[in-house]
């Protein structure tokens, strides 16, 4: 156990059980009634003070578990001397019992208790005391209950552990969600601002120049309104430039160089020498899709392909993406070692611990449209979104008849 995780209460449990060792130790010396006895209790003593001052002995935390096992062994050593000398040290037992449980590795600690329980019984009969039932049920009751008392306390420590990284998981996972939201909003803003942008300013833009050429037609060669009216033109020209730029700056990132099919194509080649071979199609005739469609079936694909990565073990993948005139639908199908659905199903996190598959399913279903997993185990994965299109399908930005590029 980590030092630092103990809690008052642990702290406290551990000063008991000095006072208990050191209580133990000064009723054997005092009812030694020899040197040799007071001595061997004063050794005893001395090995225990030395190991709870020594941090590597203290600590007993993995590479410091070697040092506390020598330690412990020096300690029963000098027990047994005590043991040897009076039978009074038969009660030191008990705190040894815990020492032994905390230090020791399981396979260990339980053989030790019970040897440490034969000692201390064989002592107390080789000193000539009157046999009753106390002499055995004492050393072994006392053994009981201190084995009884760790293993509990290591079971409700290792359940208070399990529900600690829980809550870091879910807080984890909160923090996740709170920023899947902004950027969520995020692209959301940037796609309301791109669209005002083309559908007021780029159009009006637009729209001026049509005018003003037909003015320009209309207008004598002579004419001293046609030089400023060409420049009028140009200003409109060049301003439309600009906001098709803000337009294009606003564009979702992995969409912004082209097209969705663009946007996969260059996603399959993300998976590195080590990954699968991923191959990417598109059926049926292309369409422009709306933008939070386009966001949607790329960010799945992401998310579905790193799945396939990390944790199919999959030598191929393909993404279809496929046009049927009022859906769209996208597959993600690799030939790994597949899963087992139902145990993901409800918003369960996976047996690795995330939630992709409930995020994939979220994001499709924001949309209108549909999720389904296919796998078995050994039998690979099929991951399909379906989107139902917006009747009328808007365009991606077009621009007026006869405008200027």
């Amino acid at each position: 156990m980590d030092p630092r995780s103990l809690t008052p209460a642990l702290r406290v449990l551990r000063l008991c059980l000095h006072l208990l060792m050191a209580g133990l130790l000064a009723l054997a010396a005092l009812r030694a009634h020899a040197a040799p006895g007071v001595a061997a209790a004063v050794a005893t003593g001395a090995v225990y003070g030395a190991g709870s001052l020594l941090p590597r002995v203290r600590d007993a935390v993995r590479a410091s578990r070697r040092a506390a096992a020598v330690w412990l062994a020096g300690l029963c050593a000098a027990w047994l001397l005590l043991l040897a000398a009076t039978p009074e040290g038969l009660w030191v037992a008990f705190p040894l019992y815990f020492l032994q449980l905390h230090l020791l590795p399981g396979r260990w600690s339980l053989p030790a208790v019970a040897l440490t329980a034969g000692a201390a019984i064989l002592s107390y009969v080789g000193h000539g005391a009157p046999l009753n039932p106390g002499v055995f049920i004492g050393p072994l009751l006392g053994a009981a209950v201190a084995v009884a008392t760790v293993l509990g306390y290591q079971a409700l420590y290792r359940e208070s552990e399990r529900r600690r990284r829980m809550v870091e998981e879910l807080i984890a996972t909160r923090a996740e969600l709170a920023a899947a939201e902004r950027h969520a909003g995020t692209l959301a803003e940037r796609e309301r601002l791109a669209r005002e942008i083309h559908d007021t300013l780029a159009q009006g833009l637009s729209s001026i120049q049509l005018l003003l050429r037909a003015a320009e037609r209309a207008l004598p060669e002579d004419s001293a309104a046609a030089r400023h009216i060409e420049e009028a033109r140009r200003a409109a020209q060049d301003n439309l430039a600009e906001a098709r730029r803000f337009v294009r700056a606003l564009t979702p990132p992995g969409l912004e160089h082209g097209s969705l099919a663009g946007a996969l194509e260059r996603l399959c080649g993300t998976t590195g020498p080590d990954g699968p071979r991923v191959r990417r199609s598109v059926s049926g005739t292309p369409v422009a899709l709306p933008t939070p469609y386009e966001v949607a079936l790329l960010r799945i694909a992401q998310s579905a392909l790193a799945n396939t990565v990390r944790h199919a073990s999959a030598s191929r993948a393909e993404i279809t993406l496929s046009f049927m005139g009022g859906s769209v639908t996208l597959d993600v199908v690799d030939d790994g070692r597949g899963f087992d659905p139902a145990a993901v199903r409800g918003g369960r996190p996976s047996p690795e611990g995330g939630f992709g598959l409930t995020a994939m399913r979220s994001r499709a279903e924001s949309l209108g449209g549909s999720f389904t997993v296919e796998s078995a185990p050994g039998q690979g994965t099929a991951v399909a979104v379906s989107l139902p299109l917006p009747l009328p399908l808007p365009s991606a930005f077009p621009l007026p008849t006869g405008a200027d590029a």
